[in-house]
């Protein structure tokens, strides 16, 4: 809390000192923004990934974050984005079953009280735009950090925005590179040394894996889009990205269990024959646009679409519904929907539905066949006149939303995210 405070108190001095500028353009950010977020998840399944596609999927994630955008002069913006998430994850916690409680039935439905069960990420994501003195071109660079146990990413890329037609028409393009590298957590099972006396099987176990040799994970993406005003009331934009990626595509802890291989267990919790295998090279190309129209002072519909695939064979389709309503001067409603379906990866096989002769194969019910539905409300306040005040920035906004998700497959999940904006003097 010292910390926020001594970081509220120095953003205040610098907007403070840069009231003193006499210049007659008019700035692209009138003075210092701190937004906080936080956001709690919560969800729940059957078809974990890390015990082949059956077991429990409940998982618990915080996330907090701040972020704060610093004009540093009339046509420059400096933003830090930097946050923290800690997750407890009943699935992830099966990486190694036999940890923890010595008392608890080892199976894949309950959770091991072990290490393994929660992590904590990091992220910090800065980023720099400048605007032409027209305010017509804007250009935009930007990195990426972030860090948990077992992976490592860091990012760069950059941006150029174009407006023309009276600023009524905009054209944008976007790139980004990740570099990212694992630190392989396997299966307890499949780590050298690895012997208990409670494996039931006929014979002996003796898995035929190998760690992957490479660690790291590459990706490159391309961003164009195109935004016109085609009226008072609408307004409509069109984007298509280009993604590539190359590397170790796999998550070295999720098991898969062949239908030609022998069967061994420890109590209820079978041991691996394999940890998924996926090509290292994937494509994906998403399509889509967003219509908006404002229907009255009161009334806005947002809608969205987008067509998704990939050469994994996966090909999906998201639709968003989202429908403002202006209450008052300062609250609003937002009630939201989103559908979405999507057809299964080619290498997707159930438990014991793969065969060990195959070259990739996963559990990942992420990457199976599936229908979605999201339903949400969410509710704005915003202060006009920025009354209220923490040191010398008043607040802004309060956002609140709340959403469920409910997927075909089982896995049900909700989400509740607030957030503050505050501004400087």
């Amino acid at each position: 809390m010292k910390v926020l405070a001594l970081l509220l108190f120095f953003l205040g001095c610098l907007v403070s000192s840069g009231q003193a500028d006499t210049s007659y353009k008019k700035r692209v950010l009138e003075a210092a923004e701190i937004e906080l977020l936080f956001s709690y998840y919560g969800q729940d399944g059957q078809n974990a990934a890390v015990t082949g596609g059956e077991g429990t999927e409940k998982l618990t994630d915080a996330t907090s974050s701040i972020v704060v955008k610093i004009p540093l002069n009339e046509d420059d913006i400096l933003t830090v984005d930097a946050g923290i998430s800690a997750y407890t994850s009943a699935s992830s916690s099966n990486v190694n079953p036999l940890d923890g409680d010595a008392n608890r039935n080892v199976s894949p439905f309950s959770a091991s009280s072990g290490a393994s069960r929660q992590d904590v990420l990091t992220y910090f994501n800065p980023s720099y735009q400048h605007a032409s003195d027209d305010r017509n071109s804007v250009v935009n660079v930007k990195a990426y950090v972030s860090m948990e146990y077992d992976y490592f990413s860091l990012g760069f890329g950059g941006g150029y925005a174009r407006l023309f037609n009276e600023k009524n028409t905009e054209i944008s393009i976007n790139a980004q590179v990740f570099l990212d590298k694992w630190n392989s957590q396997y299966p307890i099972e499949l780590r050298d040394g690895f012997f208990d006396s409670r494996t039931m099987g006929t014979g002996t176990y003796n898995p035929n894996f190998n760690a992957f040799e490479k660690e790291t994970r590459n990706s490159y993406s391309v961003s164009l889009g195109l935004s016109q005003i085609l009226s008072k009331k609408l307004q409509g934009s069109i984007f298509m990205d280009v993604v590539s990626q190359t590397g170790l595509l796999s998550t070295p802890f999720q098991r898969v269990y062949f239908s030609d291989a022998t069967d061994f267990f420890i109590e209820d919790f079978q041991l691996a024959d394999d940890v998924e295998r996926l090509p290292d090279n994937r494509f994906k190309l998403p399509v889509g646009g967003r219509l908006n129209y404002y229907a009255s002072d009161h009334i806005v519909l947002r809608s969205y679409y987008r067509f998704y695939t990939d050469n994994w064979g996966i090909a999906s389709h998201t639709a968003n519904l989202e429908m403002p309503i202006k209450l008052t001067d300062s609250f609003t409603l937002y009630p939201t929907y989103r559908y979405y379906t999507q057809t299964a990866a080619d290498y997707f096989y159930a438990k014991e539905n793969a065969l060990s002769t195959f070259d990739f194969y996963t559990s990942d019910y992420d990457l199976s066949k599936y229908t979605a539905h999201q339903y949400g409300v969410g509710a704005r306040y915003k202060d006009i006149f920025a009354k209220a005040r923490v040191f010398t920035f008043g607040l802004k906004t309060i956002d609140l939303r709340f959403n469920v998700y409910d997927r075909s497959d089982g896995l049900n999940a909700f989400i509740m995210t607030l957030g503050t904006t505050f501004v400087g003097d």
